[in-house]
């Protein structure tokens, strides 16, 4: 598809009954609508033209993009577009004959021009674009879509669309990204699906069968650990009346630990094995999650492996393989210190930012406030040691200078002057001259 608000345009010459017989002489449908191009019923010609269509798809492939394209420009003419062109582009959803390789190519290509022959604010384009999602679910080529994500709200802004168009969409989405295996994006658009429901909606059957579709979709995801945004959808909240024990285990995942996962296990048990969740992933998760806490409320940064064996309920043998894992997942930085069997977190992400969490923020900066004024003390202890010092090593040098300067005047003139002129010093003999010194 080509960028919001650059259509690309077909250029045909000749009127709409002169494109309209051609038209119908190729799909061998001229007899057919002669009398109707003579009396200009516009309408009534495209009928035809587009019951005989399917007949595209066994032309050549090398005239199959041209044909659609004046079969899409005829359309366009006519005042009642929004009939015929929904029905060319299910047709484009069906297997092309000529081209079993290629065709999947060509009809995703005519799809996307047919897209762009449309006006940006054209309400036609929300048609074509369901047809492209059904189309790339239908053949597995969600890929082909996800650049122009980004640019689908703003379409839907020019398009006017209502929140239950918008809900079809996201949910057409979230569809096509499950069935290829993008639990990352089908997750993000169940959520805006939840989004579009307003006050007096959320606890329709319709929003309550999506949050529950979007709370299973969390729960599987192998790289979803936040719960908290799912928590405070308004439909998702509405779940603890209608659905009671998945939104308990909603906030199990949301905001407790291992323990109470186990505890609700007990007490509702067949629960997970019954609604076909994997108990497997989901206790995976949970060790995750509860280590993640861990990390969060250690004080000291610091967290033994016997502690975090304990927590999770697991081997000590097995508790690097789990800092491996949680560093991987991203829920935790540090490093292992496999000499004091402990591991030193340097960074880590709160599952839940309350109360609790404040105070234990507070806590940490009590402490580390302590330790500031600790190391302030220290510094200044020594500063001022080291002054003392420093002062006592130029009293030192000073009294050894006032030491030195005792002698008096006299000596300190010979010692300046040298010796006197009465003492004989000893030199070295003259040497007498020779020849060779010429």
């Amino acid at each position: 598809m080509a960028a919001p608000h650059q259509p690309q345009l077909v250029f045909v010459d000749g009127s709409f009954e002169e494109l309209a017989q051609e038209m119908a002489g190729f799909l061998n449908v001229g007899d057919d609508v002669k009398d109707l191009i003579e009396k200009k019923q516009k309408d009534e010609i495209l009928k035809k033209l587009i019951i005989a269509s399917p007949a595209l798809h066994s032309i050549p492939e090398k005239e199959f993009a041209g044909a659609y394209n004046l079969l899409v420009y005829l359309i366009l003419q006519s005042d009642n577009a929004a009939m015929f062109l929904p029905r060319v582009c299910e047709n484009l959803t069906k297997p092309i004959t000529s081209s079993p390789t290629n065709g999947p190519g060509l009809a995703l290509n005519t799809l996307t021009t047919i897209f762009n022959m449309l006006k940006p604010d054209d309400e036609l384009r929300f048609n074509v674009f369901m047809a492209i999602l059904k189309f790339l679910k239908i053949h597995g080529m969600f890929e082909n879509l996800k650049p122009y994500l980004k640019s689908l709200d703003d379409w839907m802004n020019d398009w006017e669309t209502d929140s239950e168009d918008q809900r079809q969409v996201y949910e057409a989405i979230a569809e096509a990204a499950r069935e290829v295996g993008d639990v990352y994006t089908s997750y993000q658009y169940i959520l805006k699906a939840l989004r579009t429901f307003d006050d007096d909606e959320i606890k329709s059957e319709d929003a309550q069968k999506i949050a529950l579709r979007a709370l299973k979709t969390a729960l599987s995801s192998p790289t979803q650990y936040d719960f908290q945004d799912l928590l405070n959808v308004p439909c998702v909240q509405t779940l603890s009346d209608t659905h009671p024990v998945y939104f308990e285990l909603l906030t199990v995942f949301a905001e407790k630990d291992l323990e109470d996962y186990n505890q609700f296990r007990e007490e509702h048990e067949g629960f997970v094995e019954k609604e076909h969740l994997d108990l497997e992933k989901l206790q995976r998760k949970m060790r995750l999650l509860t280590f993640a806490s861990l990390a969060a409320r250690t004080q000291t940064r610091e967290i033994p492996y016997d502690e975090i064996a304990e927590a999770l309920q697991i081997s000590p043998e097995e508790v690097e393989l789990w800092i491996i894992d949680i560093i991987r997942a991203q829920l935790v930085e540090g490093r292992m210190s496999q000499q004091k069997k402990v591991f030193l977190v340097h960074r880590t992400t709160y599952r839940v930012f309350g109360e609790k969490q404040w105070r234990q923020v507070g806590d940490l900066v009590d402490t580390w406030r302590d330790t500031l004024n600790k190391v302030t003390a220290t510094l200044r202890k020594e500063q001022a040691g080291l002054e003392t010092q420093k002062k006592r090593d130029v009293e030192e040098v000073e009294r050894k200078l006032a030491n030195t300067s005792i002698s008096g005047p006299g000596e300190r003139r010979r010692i300046e002057r040298g010796p006197d002129r009465g003492e004989r010093s000893e030199r070295a003999p003259r040497k007498e001259r020779t020849e060779d010194d010429d």
